[in-house]
């Protein structure tokens, strides 16, 4: 789909060093802390308020449309005239009303893809929908969709390609990136409250043969300035990529990771006014490990950065016809949400538009099928109205908070403790196949490892085991009916938390 600069991470730009991370997204390590000093300040990293309503949104949808889906290419070359953009029954609303029906939160539109053709009619450059034969050359793509989403009470983000083939001024750095802003200033302030916007490391030639440098600082000052609730994706601050387009996300999956690369002569008084917002350099963030102990043992800071999981329900991100009987199915689904939602990560999954400009029905029917399956899975938490106990908790903490199903109250254990057993005796036997775990990610993500056990009559039985929980985890597992379960935290960053826990029946059968 596109060029990721695989390996990128954030060289931070911190007004001061801190001694310790309370409350805060990002921390400085001191060349003299030990690894057990380390460890405690990456259990108080903690997401920034932006990052935290993104986090809330656990699957959101990507809308892949443009002249590619005219062309029936992947990456266009920015040559293909706009008289071909020219969708028959566009209707953004029924975007927004499967996106709903499937538990999306937000829709991410590509305003603009490699080929360079804006989906709204931009003052900067002709090569948009004002050039097409489309609603007369009247029409705004992302306009009607931003509407849609807005009056439908979901969050609407753009895509804007920094690679662009057609823009004459592309590989002339400064002119380009003036360009680039302007259209950010317009998606900006044009179209209501700007939830995410979305950048890849594509940077391939232009019409001139010549390679792009972005000016990221530059990018993210226009986007802190007009959009300050935006968080920036991918080549941005906020949040990272997952590092893999499958929807699969790692089994042990932190947000808090260290940057190893920061350069301590920059730190400095700087302008911007976010003290994350600082140039990428050179990482691979596509490890299977990112931040465990030790990964933490050479880190010069730590920062809260969280995975966004990227999929297409398609085999391709633009539609195919070819592809209507290729439509991942409903179980596909449901495993996908399961390994990125479940996995401590947001889920991006891509439909789209034919080029009528409507969901086809294979990928509505098989969203609807997915639907069915979460809903029926998460229907009812078999642990309501169990006894509880816990061998610690903070006062003010207690372990009834875990089923409460309030994000603001969380179990605790007391401090200095960092593990701990939870128990609950159900009032009768259910069978249960699946877990769902997680951590008061505002207090930090601490929980290392642990395990579920069943209660047999005689002893426990192991039913399940993990590492990082974070936002959300979720564990399939073979079915056991029990009337006790326990939930063992093995080890932990410092006192763990718990905001919620579940066990439930899985409608797909066990693993």
């Amino acid at each position: 789909m596109k060029i990721f600069a695989r390996c990128t991470l954030l060289s931070l730009l911190l007004f001061s060093v801190c001694s310790y991370a309370q409350d805060r997204n990002f921390v400085r390590i001191r060349p003299d802390e030990s690894l057990d000093e380390i460890v405690q300040q990456a259990a108080h990293v903690v997401p920034s308020p932006r990052q935290w309503e993104w986090q809330k949104l656990e699957f959101i949808g990507f809308i892949h449309f443009g002249m590619n889906t005219f062309t029936g290419k992947e990456w266009g070359d920015g040559k293909t005239d706009p008289a071909l953009f020219n969708p028959t029954a566009l209707d953004a609303r029924q975007w927004v009303r499967i996106a709903k029906m499937a538990g999306m939160k937000m829709l991410i539109l590509t305003a603009k893809h490699h080929d360079g053709f804006c989906l709204w009619p931009s003052a900067y450059t002709s090569y948009s929908v004002k050039s097409s034969p489309w609603r007369h050359g009247k029409g705004d793509v992302v306009r009607e969709l931003a509407d849609a989403c807005h009056e439908a009470g979901m969050k609407f983000g753009f895509y804007l390609s920094p690679w662009d083939r057609h823009e004459a001024t592309y590989g002339d750095s400064p002119k380009y990136n003036e360009y680039f802003c302007s259209l950010l200033r317009e998606l900006l302030t044009n179209y209501g409250e700007i939830s995410e916007v979305w950048f890849d490391g594509a940077n391939g030639e232009g019409p001139n043969g010549k390679k792009q440098v972005y000016d990221w600082q530059s990018y993210y000052r226009v986007i802190r300035e007009l959009q300050p609730n935006a968080v920036i994706a991918i080549m941005g601050p906020d949040v990272r990529w997952v590092g893999t387009e499958s929807g699969y996300g790692r089994e042990t999956e932190w947000s808090v990771l260290p940057d190893e690369a920061l350069n301590v002569d920059s730190i400095a008084a700087h302008s911007q006014q976010t003290a994350l917002d600082a140039a990428f350099v050179p990482r691979n963030l596509m490890n299977v490990d990112l931040g465990s102990r030790d990964r933490l043992a050479h880190a010069t800071a730590l920062i809260w950065y969280p995975a966004e999981t990227d999929v297409s329900i398609r085999p391709g991100w633009f539609y195919h016809p070819t592809d209507d009987s290729h439509v991942k199915t409903p179980a596909e689904l449901a495993d996908i949400y399961f390994s990125s939602v479940g996995r401590n990560s947001v889920l991006l999954l891509n439909v789209p538009p034919d080029t009528r400009g409507r969901i086809a029905s294979p990928d509505s029917s098989a969203l609807s099928g997915m639907r069915k399956i979460l809903d029926r899975t998460f229907s009812r938490n078999l642990l309501s109205g169990a006894e509880c106990t816990a061998t610690t908790a903070r006062p003010g903490h207690d372990v009834l908070s875990v089923l409460d199903n309030s994000p603001d109250t969380y179990w605790q254990a007391a401090q200095g403790e960092v593990s701990a057993e939870l128990q609950f005796t159900l009032p009768k036997e259910h069978m249960v196949d699946v877990a769902l775990l997680q951590e008061h990610i505002r207090t930090g993500q601490r929980i290392e490892h642990f395990r579920i056990d069943a209660w047999n009559g005689v002893e426990w039985r192991r039913c399940a085991m993990g590492t990082t929980v974070g936002y959300e985890r979720l564990l399939r597992f073979a079915p056991v009916s029990a009337g006790k379960f326990r939930l063992v935290i093995e080890g932990s960053r410092g006192s763990p938390t718990l905001s919620r826990f579940g066990l439930f029946h899985n409608s797909l059968g066990s693993p």
